[in-house]
């Protein structure tokens, strides 16, 4: 059985003038993942960090880094990501001409793979390589920039890539990042999430661990009670 429901903070929303602290309040608030959003300035409109904040990042938590890569060519950063400390490594179906050799190559380093859609992309266009992965990530913002709202129209997607998930028996988390907060958590984990990524709810709505429970609390009771697992 999946755990139940794991709450990952994205850093984007974080104070960088004391990232280090910012890691270590939010772990010790109850958090589950460490999400850390790469931007390029290519793929999307935005340049964020590299792997020198990843292995900053990695020496302040004992969490897993959930490294999600929105670059154009990912398959170019996989090992230095990966030496850095990411545990798992997330790349976009749209940036991966040959995407099931982008996952074997993130499993041959050791780390989770993931693969991640953007709100226009359809979630029938992974179906071929669903079996390999071990994180499904639905975009509900268009990527590039914490703070956006969530769009109501990748609900529909989310209950898609579930049934994809639970029609083909797989063991295969479920995680949405984009405008998540306790307002729409129960919604969005009934859906069929089972990560929830937040980064302006958390980060700037301190105190950290009253958000993370609030969410966590949401979420999971909106989930089936033979999966409620503490």
């Amino acid at each position: 059985m999946m755990p139940s429901l794991k709450i990952a903070p994205s850093i984007l929303a974080a104070d960088f003038g004391r990232l280090a602290d910012e890691v270590a309040a939010v772990e010790a608030g109850g958090a589950d993942w460490i999400h850390i959003d790469v931007m390029d300035g290519h793929f999307v409109p935005n340049i964020t960090v590299g792997p020198p904040i990843v292995e900053a990042i990695r020496r302040s938590t004992k969490l897993p880094l959930d490294v999600h890569l929105m670059v154009t060519n990912p398959d170019d950063y996989l090992g230095a990501f990966r030496d850095a400390g990411a545990d798992i490594l997330t790349v976009h179906c749209e940036t991966c001409p040959h995407l099931h050799l982008t996952v074997q190559a993130i499993k041959d380093l050791g780390a989770k793979a993931g693969v991640s859609l953007n709100p226009e992309t359809a979630i029938e266009s992974l179906k071929e390589i669903l079996a390999d992965l071990d994180l499904l990530l639905i975009m509900s913002v268009n990527p590039g920039f914490g703070g956006q709202s969530f769009i109501p129209s990748v609900m529909s997607k989310i209950r898609k890539a579930k049934d994809l998930i639970d029609a083909n028996a797989l063991q295969i988390e479920l995680e949405v990042d984009g405008g998540i907060s306790s307002d729409n958590a129960a919604d969005v984990v009934q859906a069929g999430a089972t990560i929830l990524v937040a980064g302006s709810a958390i980060f700037k709505t301190p105190p950290y661990d009253m958000v993370i429970r609030q969410m966590r609390r949401a979420g999971i009771g909106a989930m089936p009670v033979e999966t409620q697992r503490a």
